[in-house]
C-alpha cells in the first residue's frame, strides 16, 4: 500500500468516524448544520455535510469542527487511526 492508499484509508476512517458519532449523538445532517451555523460557520448545509461524507476525504479542521459542533471536546486518533500503522 503507497501513501495515497494510506491517506485515502485514513480519510475514509474519519469519514465513517464522524457519521458514527453523528449517529449516536442521534444528529441529523440538518441538525449538524445548525450546530455549525451557530458556532459561527455559515455555509454548511444537510446537502454539503452529506456530499462530504460521501465524497471522501475532508480536511481535519471540518471533522474538528463537527466534534465541536456534537458537543465533543476532542477526537481520540485511535479511534479512527488503523491499528497496524
Amino acid at each position: 500500500m503507497d501513501d495515497l492508499d494510506e491517506k485515502m484509508e485514513l480519510g475514509e476512517r474519519a469519514c465513517c468516524h464522524l457519521e458514527a458519532e453523528m449517529k449516536r449523538a442521534r444528529v441529523t445532517y440538518e441538525e449538524l448544520a445548525q450546530h455549525l451555523e451557530k458556532q459561527g460557520f455559515i455555509g454548511e448545509t444537510r446537502d454539503s455535510i452529506s456530499a462530504k461524507l460521501k465524497r471522501g476525504p475532508f480536511a481535519a479542521t471540518f471533522l474538528l469542527v463537527c466534534m465541536t459542533a456534537l458537543g465533543f471536546d476532542g477526537v481520540q486518533l485511535e479511534e479512527i487511526y488503523w491499528p497496524n500503522h
